[in-house]
């Protein structure tokens, strides 16, 4: 045929032929399938059919004079523009001769699916899903579309869609010339996702462009409303190294709004063919598809990106729709293009934005862009609206669709009311190099309109709108040539927010993880307010219910949630060890979680009192013990993830640490058992006094110098009252020394994760002189102090 092509006829080397959507279509099609990665068939019309169509018009030269004098930054005249020549095409006259062989085509996939089959209607650019640029959104999609009429008025407005004026705009921004892009219209059979789930998934994390995990967002109907960033979806991460069978490695679930769902109308089979309907409650406070589904997505991701990138011959990740068949039950993959925003980033190069103070918070919602940005806040609430945006002011609205891209390269950064981290919004914005905040929930109304704030996509996945201009750093860090130590160089990090991106630091791994962060601020309550919640009052569990929303069992809410955020630390940097401290609140922070002020004692001194080992084998405590140690086991075993390593805090006397191992092992968290192994925090004097005897039942210490300090000298830190007492004192450098000496006489690990090497250069160079094995410092701290280590071992050397 000369108009239409098959997709299993088709390849990615046919991208001129019917565009970089359908090629890869017919990539996938023809040469995954064997892989297992499910594909609807369907077939595509050429660039050639497209000029043929416009030639039988005569609309080319029309175009052309048209666009030759247009000036894209005048929104008005380039909506006149669009609007004119979307006309024309829209309502010219379907060749025959192309008419007969679409007809031909579709007459054939209906002898596969059924007669007058419902097909989805895309477009697919012959310069689109290029590594270097995205078009996503450019043009029209149509969906539910069924006969042989309303299948060729769709492909009349598919090619009237190359003159949206977002792509209008869009191919000046990039330097496209308009009348060298010709349209494909790929027909596709439609998955039935309206009675079930569709989304988006990205082989590389979004934000730091880490490299080993799938991101997945899932929300209930057809997937436009996720490509729109109409709905809050649900977000998943998945580790790829342990995609393995019996392995679980989703090291994190965030549960999303949902609130709407996109499915079939009953009428009209053409354009306004589908709707949005509520989603009941019930069903948005569970996640639309289940662990293995996520896990089955992941795979096909991991096996498509394979595909592209050997064809490549060098990474390549992959932006990929996807849509479950509410029918069959079945998963499928929809299209994929190559990701355009990370590939081209510089890996070298490591940028930190820092605020240096904060403020009132005006909204919060998902962050895109690990950036910050200030200026003038600018609510906009319809495309009709967009000239009132000046250069470098912050968008504020509802959604972004597609059609807001001409004015999106002049915000400062973009906040949203609707969308999730995959939205046409957030991959626009991370393209053009602007923090976005997508899912805020009521920006509009909470971000005074013309009022100057702060945007700031810096503290991790949660992104803050701050009122006012708030001062804030840059720091760009150049990674390439950096010299490698002979003392491990570790990070200490307790924000699994911050895993992926601080994964590209030239660290050792991380020397100390600690649970408090993950507990505090992905739990937040008390863990036995939630084993023995019938005891609570009602407005205590009420909250509690707030919080484990989406969650059956309350047990499985604490484990999980506690799994996911050791999983992603540990993930971000496997095989690099984690070693994962377990909790050391004291009594007075426990008491300040939600129902904890009913389970703990009042204590004059918090800090010398319950904590720490002692606590774990308490009879009060020891229970809730266990479910710390479900959910390393979890980590290890579940995701594979065997690089993270436990530590002990507070330990007061060797018994405690027997004690203390044998709880672990009775849940399964063994030393030894899968290369674990279990270290001891040195910081309490008695530790490095009775060195030899503790080293005995683990294997190795790590250094706390802050503790070891004022239990060392009887000072509180804390106090201004007192000072020039630190870690440099000769009674605390003795007793670190004794905890160094018989680690090595011993062959055993010995490290320090305490303050001391991130405020005291000094201190890392003695350390460094003492033998110790690593230094674990804040991410800040760590390209800095590096020159000091090496200057200290060639002075050793």
């Amino acid at each position: 045929m000369r108009f239409v092509r098959r997709f299993s006829e088709l390849g990615m080397n046919d991208v001129a032929t019917v565009g970089g959507k359908n090629a890869s279509l017919g990539e996938m099609v023809a040469r995954l399938s064997e892989r297992g990665v499910r594909v609807p068939d369907g077939f595509a019309t050429t660039a050639e059919a497209y000029r043929h169509y416009l030639k039988h018009n005569d609309l080319a030269d029309r175009i052309g004079e048209v666009l030759g004098s247009l000036d894209t930054n005048d929104v008005t005249a380039l909506e006149t523009a669009g609007r004119q020549i979307r006309g024309w095409i829209a309502e010219g006259e379907m060749p025959a001769d192309l008419a007969e062989e679409v007809v031909a085509a579709y007459r054939e996939l209906g002898r596969e699916y059924g007669e007058n089959t419902d097909v989805a209607v895309r477009s697919s650019a012959t310069a689109e899903d290029l590594p270097t640029a995205s078009f996503a959104g450019q043009q029209e999609s149509y969906l539910n579309i069924a006969g042989e009429a309303a299948l060729l008025d769709s492909i009349r407005h598919v090619f009237a869609s190359l003159f949206t004026d977002r792509a209008i705009s869009y191919r000046v921004h990039q330097g496209f010339d308009h009348m060298a892009v010709a349209l494909s219209a790929g027909v596709q059979k439609m998955v039935r996702s309206d009675k079930a789930a569709s989304g988006v998934m990205f082989t590389i994390d979004t934000e730091s462009g880490f490299r080993d995990a799938v991101f997945i967002t899932a929300a209930y109907g057809l997937g436009e409303n996720v490509v729109q960033g109409a709905v809050n979806p649900d977000e998943f991460y998945v580790y790829k190294p342990m995609l393995k069978d019996g392995l679980c490695p989703i090291v994190s679930r965030q549960l999303g709004e949902k609130a709407i769902r996109m499915i079939y109308t009953e009428d009209a089979r053409h354009g306004a063919s589908t709707r949005n309907v509520d989603v009941p409650l019930e069903e948005r406070q569970h996640f639309a598809i289940t662990d293995e589904e996520v896990l089955t997505l992941a795979r096909f991701a991991v096996e498509i990106e394979r595909h592209y990138s050997e064809q490549a011959g060098e990474f390549r990740p992959m932006d990929i729709e996807w849509a479950k068949d509410g029918d069959s039950g079945e998963l499928f993959i929809l299209q994929a293009r190559p990701e355009t925003v990370h590939s081209q980033r510089e890996a070298a190069t490591h940028a930190t934005y820092r605020l240096e103070e904060r403020g009132e918070v005006l909204v919060e919602g998902k962050s895109v862009g690990e950036r910050i940005a200030a200026g003038r806040a600018r609510t906009i609430e319809s495309s009709a609206e967009m000239a009132k945006l000046d250069d470098g002011e912050i968008l504020i609205t509802d959604m972004t669709d597609p059609d807001w891209e001409p004015i999106m390269k002049r915000a400062g950064a973009i906040v949203t009311n609707r969308g999730g981290r995959t939205c046409h919004a957030a991959i626009i914005a991370r393209e053009l190099g602007i923090p976005a905040i997508v899912g805020c929930g009521d920006a509009t109304e909470r971000v005074p309109d013309g009022e100057e704030v702060t945007v700031s996509c810096a503290e991790g996945s949660t992104g803050h709108v701050y009122r006012g201009v708030l001062p804030f750093t840059v720091e760009r860090l150049d990674l390439s040539g950096t010299e490698t130590t002979r003392t491990d160089l570790m990070i200490n990090l307790g924000d699994p927010e911050q895993a992926f991106r601080l994964a590209s630091l030239p660290a050792a791994g991380v020397g100390l993880a600690r649970l408090e962060f993950i507990i505090n601020n992905r739990i937040g309550i008390h863990p036995r307010a939630l084993l023995e919640y019938d005891q609570l009052d009602a407005k205590t569990q009420a909250e509690i219910d707030r919080h484990t929303v989406g969650f059956a069992d309350r047990r499985e809410f604490y484990i999980q949630k506690l799994a996911e955020g050791v999983g992603t630390i540990a993930a971000a940097f496997h095989p690099r060890p984690v070693i994962v401290r377990l909790s050391d609140f004291k009594s007075n922070e426990y008491a300040a979680m939600v129902g904890g002020a009913g389970f703990e004692p009042h204590e004059e001194n918090p800090m010398l009192g319950f904590r720490g080992a002692s606590r774990y084998y308490a009879e009060s405590f020891a229970e809730a013990f266990l479910l710390e140690c479900e959910a390393l086991r979890r980590v290890r075993e579940g995701m594979g993830l065997t690089n993270a390593q436990v530590m002990l805090p507070f330990v007061r006397s060797v018994e405690e640490v027997d004690r203390v191992l044998a709880l672990m092992a009775k849940a399964g968290l063994e030393r030894g058992r899968h290369d674990l192994n279990v270290y001891l925090m040195c910081e309490i004097p008695a530790n490095a006094l009775l060195a030899e005897e503790f080293l005995e039942h683990v294997d190795g210490f790590s250094i706390g110098s802050n503790d070891l300090t004022q239990l060392t000298l009887g000072v509180d830190r804390d106090s201004s009252l007192i000072e020039g007492l630190d870690e440099r004192n000769p009674a605390v450098l003795k007793l670190m020394a004794m905890a160094i000496a018989a680690c090595r006489e011993q062959g055993k690990y010995i490290g320090i994760c305490g303050q001391a090497p991130s405020d005291f250069p000094e201190i890392s160079e003695w350390l460094v002189e003492q033998g110790i094995s690593s230094l674990s410092l804040n991410p800040d701290s760590l390209l800095p102090m590096q020159q000091t280590v090496l200057e200290a071992e060639k002075r050793l050397a």
